[in-house]
């Protein structure tokens, strides 16, 4: 049960959990609390959960770190809060769980190195995608540098953080910031939908997805295609495996566990 105190609200519907950051007055922004919030849901998710949807609320899916909590530290202050922000990051992108990320309006800063942590993003015409942290004189800290980089490739991200560049949905959608780009009020209706479809999958091939994907990217290409061969074998040779083409062959909707 949630309230409108909330932080982060949690609300679980079947096996879908949706989490919506609760900060109205800060356009979502992150503060420890917030974070914190994230870190335990994802370190313990409730049994029976499947997909995860992650939003905002009042049309803002999350500006950023909170600045006024960043001139508080001192280096070894903020060398180990970005070291946080990287660890509860990888508890999302891969905790195991399928995340994605319903975004509008604010998607800036530590909103969008959040959002690049999560699988599958829509977003709406009101969505703002931007590193401003260039024009406020410090450096991204939350893992832009590798996941946002890995997206746009680390020539454009240099561009996008020098001149504080702005994206809206349709040139993210190019880009690849966002893999959907709908109308306005729509993302989390697709991102419901999509959440439905991900729940059939089976479990084992979702988290083999999760965490091995982009670990294979970052491999030597024969390590990537041996690391492919092990998923492959593990998941061919499951239950699951043999539901799914028994399913096929009787041309009916295969029942996962």
């Amino acid at each position: 049960m949630t309230t409108d105190a909330d932080i982060l609200k949690v609300e679980i519907e079947g096996a879908i959990a949706t989490l919506t950051m609760n900060r109205p007055h800060k356009r979502n922004a992150m503060c420890d609390e917030l974070l914190d919030a994230l870190d335990g849901f994802f370190s313990a998710p409730p049994e029976g959960v499947r997909v995860v949807i992650l939003t905002g609320t009042a049309g803002h899916y999350c500006s950023g770190l909170d600045l006024s909590e960043h001139v508080a530290r001192d280096a070894e202050g903020t060398m180990r809060h970005s070291r946080n922000w990287h660890g509860v990051m990888d508890k999302i992108q891969f905790g195991g769980l399928p995340v994605i990320s319903a975004m509008f309006g604010a998607v800036i800063g530590g909103g969008l190195e959040l959002a690049a942590s999560t699988h599958v993003r829509i977003s709406e015409p009101s969505t703002i995608f931007q590193l401003p942290e260039g024009m406020r004189g410090i450096f991204v800290g939350g893992g832009a540098s590798v996941r946002i980089g890995r997206i746009l490739g680390a020539d454009r991200m240099c561009e996008m953080m020098l001149t504080g560049r702005k994206y809206n949905s349709d040139e993210g959608l190019a880009l690849g910031l966002t893999h959907y780009a709908v109308d306005e009020g729509e993302a989390l209706a697709l991102a419901q939908k999509l959440a439905a479809k991900i729940a059939k999958n089976a479990t084992l091939s979702n988290y083999m997805m999760i965490q091995a994907i982009s670990r294979i990217e970052d491999m030597a290409k024969s390590d990537g295609l041996f690391m492919e061969s092990m998923c492959a074998a593990v998941s061919q040779t499951s239950k699951d495996a043999e539901e799914g083409l028994k399913a096929f062959l009787e041309k009916r909707v295969p029942v996962f566990r």
